[in-house]
């Protein structure tokens, strides 16, 4: 028998072990939430079986890959360059970062903070995925403004602005906020911007975040209405909305908010 490998990865918020030939290529793949063994190459079903034989836990179906559907079929239409799901979180702020002359520090430039928050709050929000939300970090709109992260589940779109305030005291009076002793400055008319751009390019609702990061305190008087404000660790919340959203709805408005051309007509 040919050696097989199997080899564990994390996508779209599942996990899977995929078994390949030596050469590289996949010719099936064990989705551990679902239970199921996708064969590409059904001749091969003894050997892949074998090699997944240490994994394998309780009831599993084995077949061919199921039939995928449109928003999936748009996906793996899309050119590499116009993708956005690889975005990392905070990926603008890590290229600024990365053409800094060398040996200047990083510690002292007000982008590495901006740079933890994002990342942090990123990685927050990319757990929702195991309950069915799609994120997308670092979407780029025209001229000089991005959306630090799109989050589309059960609940709706949510386009959500990061402030980092790490040990520092926040006060909010709409639209104003203030980070410690920082001049205060209209962080929720940002917010609301874009997601007002975010609904334009999506033709559908969006509700904009304010995430605030890292902070010792924070007073919010009054609350507004009309945009949600909370704490990093405020984000499994989430999880427990819903009622907007079915499962294909969120599919096809992933597929199109990752295509960056979506966002070049807002």
């Amino acid at each position: 028998m040919t050696e097989l490998r199997v080899t564990p990865a994390h996508r779209h918020g599942r996990d899977r072990l995929y078994v390949s030939l030596p050469d590289g290529r996949n010719i099936a793949w064990y989705d551990r939430d679902s239970g199921r063994v996708s064969l590409v190459s059904e001749p091969r079903r003894a050997d892949v079986l074998a090699a997944l034989a240490p994994y394998l836990t309780g009831d599993v179906t084995v077949g061919p890959p199921p039939v995928p559907t449109s928003a999936a079929l748009a996906r793996l239409s899309l050119h590499p360059d116009d993708d956005l799901a690889p975005n990392r979180p905070g990926e603008a702020l890590h290229a600024e970062l990365d053409r800094l002359p060398a040996g200047r520090r990083l510690r002292q430039d007000p982008r590495r903070a901006e740079l933890d928050a994002q990342q942090l709050l990123g990685g927050e929000l990319d757990r929702l995925e195991t309950a069915g939300w799609r994120i997308l970090h670092s979407v780029p709109l025209p001229g000089t403004e991005r959306i630090d992260h799109l989050a589309i589940g059960p609940a709706g779109v949510l386009a959500v602005h990061t402030l980092p305030a790490r040990r520092l005291r926040v006060r909010i009076a709409d639209p104003m906020v203030r980070v410690g002793r920082a001049e205060p400055g209209p962080r929720l008319r940002v917010a609301r911007r874009r997601a007002e751009r975010a609904a334009l390019a999506l033709a559908a609702a969006v509700r904009p975040v304010l995430a605030v990061v890292g902070a010792a305190r924070l007073d919010v008087l009054p609350a507004p209405p009309d945009i949600q404000i909370l704490r990093e660790d405020e984000v499994p919340a989430l999880t427990r909305l819903g009622g907007v959203l079915k499962p294909a709805d969120i599919e096809a408005l992933y597929a199109t908010a990752r295509d960056r051309r979506t966002w070049l007509r807002v």
